[in-house]
């Protein structure tokens, strides 16, 4: 069993930055992929961002890639979400979630994939 606790949320103006993080119980944290989704008000949940267990492999949606940046500290059990240049757009509320894997260089990018979900962390940009 994983628990996530979402932190670092907030109110930005666009062209902000925020960096989100996500700290998980347990003493096996590197042997989980995890990854980052939100929800914006009226929408389904979307995929933002995985990262493998070793952190060598990540993989983003089309409309963060080159602004957000997901990393981990296996040391820390903690995962990270770099948001730059933050648009109106990217409002939503921010859950990160865990999937146990024994390929430590596989990432997910499917929300059916993940076993384990944050209660999220709520992400607003005022334009």
């Amino acid at each position: 069993q994983v628990q996530l606790v979402e932190s670092g949320g907030g109110l930005v103006q666009a062209g902000g930055s925020l960096r989100l993080s996500c700290a998980a119980s347990g003493r096996t944290f590197s042997s989980y992929a995890m990854g980052w989704f939100r929800q914006a008000p009226g929408k389904e949940r979307e995929f933002v961002a995985a990262i493998s267990g070793s952190g060598v492999n990540t993989y983003y949606a089309d409309s963060v890639k080159g602004r957000f940046t997901i990393s981990r500290d296996n040391a820390k059990n903690t995962v990270y979400l770099q948001m730059n240049s933050l648009k109106p757009e990217d409002t939503a509320v921010y859950y990160c979630a865990a999937v146990l894997t024994y390929y430590s260089g596989r990432y997910y990018y499917r929300q059916y994939e993940y076993d384990y979900w944050g209660q999220g962390t709520q992400v607003t940009v005022s334009s």
